[in-house]
């Protein structure tokens, strides 16, 4: 089985449910407030984790309460942290979200994040890293220390993810370096100047990402379900229909539960049918790294 290496953030999330968002200057009375470890990169590993995946984690915390419990939540999900770096000088990344009728609106603090040394990192990617391996980043760690990881990894033989959010464009000389890109539609829009409001429009936007270098595009379409393109064809893959209570882990879910599948020597398809219900299964959850299903939950759905 690969090894999963990802690069990623650790934030704590502070959560809490409103009935609408507040106006400017306007206070309202909430509830269901929740402390959660959270973090893309994190949420990633964690799925990656629980579902089957061998999975080392490099990022980096502050020297507070915040990074000890996100570390022992990695760890208790049975992923090598010895690569975890502590900054003494800023704290644990933080993630706020309001959530309203199931949907979620998150502003981040990147904090340590933002803290890593880049000849560490590569150092760590040619000391663990091996041909065949998969390599994953997102773009809650500084740009450009994510661009020459992607690159590092690339020429180390390491199937590259990107899941590009928050989004932002991509370098035109960073695009060689990805093998797979997962976006949903706000990301869409900003990578391929098109929003994907069907089928049509998503082919299309793949197209566009095919023609610079990554083999395998996944655009998730919300409620919808799940478009993916690859070198063999493109297919739909339907959402499942559950009661959505929050949606904060269902896209690092999904990309975790396909990184599972990946290592695991699944095929696209069927590592995106198995994302799909596994992220079914976060939705119909509160919280974010707490919500994500093992691999026996998921399992159950398949029978």
């Amino acid at each position: 089985m690969s090894k999963v290496l990802v690069l990623g953030s650790l934030n704590m999330d502070l959560s809490i449910n409103c009935d609408r968002i507040p106006d400017a200057g306007e206070t309202l009375a909430g509830s269901g407030f929740i402390t959660n470890p959270g973090g893309k990169g994190a949420n990633q590993a964690v799925a990656a984790a629980r579902l089957g995946a061998d999975v080392h984690f490099i990022g980096a915390v502050g020297n507070d309460a915040f990074g000890e419990v996100l570390i022992g939540c990695l760890e208790g999900a049975n992923i090598n942290t010895a690569h975890i770096f502590t900054s003494e000088t800023l704290p644990t990344g933080t993630a706020s979200i309001i959530r309203v009728d199931g949907n979620n609106r998150i502003i981040l603090s990147h904090g340590a994040n933002y803290a890593l040394d880049k000849d560490a990192v590569l150092k760590t990617i040619d000391e663990v890293g091996e041909a065949g391996d998969i390599f994953l980043a997102q773009f809650e760690n500084e740009p450009s220390l994510t661009y020459a990881a992607l690159e590092c990894a690339h020429k180390h033989g390491l199937f590259t993810m990107i899941n590009p959010a928050p989004a932002r464009e991509i370098p035109e000389e960073v695009w060689p370096n990805l093998d797979y890109v997962c976006i949903n539609e706000t990301e869409c829009e900003i990578l391929c100047g098109q929003y994907p409001y069907g089928l049509e429009d998503a082919a299309e936007a793949a197209k566009k990402i095919h023609a610079k270098g990554p083999s395998q595009v996944v655009i998730t379409l919300g409620s919808q379900g799940a478009f993916g393109s690859d070198k063999e064809g493109s297919f739909f893959v339907p959402a499942r229909k559950v009661e959505a209570l929050d949606t904060t882990a269902a896209g690092d879910t999904f990309i975790g539960a396909m990184i599972a599948g990946r290592s695991r020597s699944m095929g696209f398809k069927e590592s995106m049918e198995y994302a799909t219900k596994a992220s079914s299964l976060t939705v119909s959850r509160l919280g974010a790294m707490q919500s994500i299903p093992s691999q026996s939950e998921v399992e159950e759905l398949l029978v």
